[in-house]
């Protein structure tokens, strides 16, 4: 049956990957096998699982929940569909994995992550800011200082969401950059990718100083334990700034997104701001270039061949 390869997969994704995949991750997996695909699959006997079952799996999460998921989401099922099938082929209980293509898929269209232009970026943080000197004393104003530095730290340092929610204050470190003199956090950062590191913009260090100035914190307590999403929320509906122009609704990943194409309208190496943000030039290029005008060369581009002499009548 489909639940034993599913409970084999997930007793040896939880113990080989130890140490390489972050737990929320591998909690992930085991939410999708639980919820959706053993209710589904469990009972069926595993080489009855063709082609035709997956996509009836496809149709029945997009027809059969309130909540359409998103593509991603179905992606990320189908993907931990394959591996506990992949469990059953090396165990000798089917021969080989049925075809999971989507079927009826035309080319997809090219879009940009939703971000906050520099206009909307001055207006986001101009409102954070004034928030602080309208808030009352007590949790109103823990609250105002606390989104209001974290609007700056991720516009500065370009961290996903999850990977800011795992910091400590023993991951950051002031530094004086000596390739252009500024002063600079280094951080460490923990997430989906594992252990890798981030060199910051300098508006991300007096964000970070008031943080420490205000909790004195211990080494290992989070920067930011509160997520603060209603907050935020509520701020993005009052500046008419919760969804772009193409109606993606702005989260807190759209500061990432936003540190990704400020560094690429001033001229960055797409290169440096893949490694310093820990994705591929691929990705950038793909969900970010696309929608900056800068990063076009019009004398490249405006070419006119001139006229040959002899060639006019």
């Amino acid at each position: 049956m489909f639940k034993t390869a599913s409970k084999q997969f997930l007793r040896e994704f939880d113990v080989l990957t130890e140490g390489s995949r972050n737990r929320q991750y591998v909690n992930g997996h085991e939410r999708r096998v639980r919820l959706y695909l053993d209710p589904f699959f469990g009972n069926t006997p595993l080489p009855q699982i063709n082609a035709g079952m997956v996509q009836d799996y496809r149709v029945h999460r997009m027809t059969d929940f309130d909540k359409k998921p998103a593509n991603s989401t179905l992606h990320q099922e189908i993907v931990v569909l394959r591996q506990v099938l992949k469990v059953a082929v090396r165990r000798g209980w089917i021969d080989a994995l049925p075809d999971m293509t989507v079927p009826y898929r035309g080319s997809t269209k090219i879009s940009h992550r939703a971000w906050f232009s520099p206009d909307e970026y001055r207006k986001l943080y101009t409102a954070t800011r004034a928030r602080i000197r309208t808030a009352r004393k007590g949790k109103d104003l823990a609250a105002a200082q606390r989104v209001h530095d974290k609007v700056l730290f991720m516009a500065n340092t370009g961290l996903r969401p999850d990977e800011l929610f795992r910091l400590e204050y023993r991951d950051v470190a002031i530094v004086d950059d000596e390739a252009t003199g500024d002063t600079i956090l280094e951080i460490s950062v923990r997430g989906k990718r594992g252990v890798g590191f981030c060199k910051s913009m300098p508006g991300a260090v007096r964000p970070y100083q008031r943080m420490v100035d205000r909790n004195s914190p211990n080494e290992t307590d989070l920067l930011f334990p509160i997520v603060d999403h209603r907050t935020f929320n509520s701020i993005l509906v009052e500046l008419d700034l919760k969804f772009d122009r193409e109606g993606n609704p702005r989260t807190w990943y759209s500061l990432r997104h936003s540190y990704i194409s400020f560094r690429l309208l001033e001229g960055a190496d797409i290169y440096q701001i893949a490694k310093n943000c820990r994705t591929s030039v691929e990705m950038i290029e793909k969900h970010y270039a696309v929608h900056l005008k800068n990063s076009l060369d019009a004398a490249a581009i405006n070419v006119v061949k001139s006229t040959r002499p002899n060639a006019a009548t």
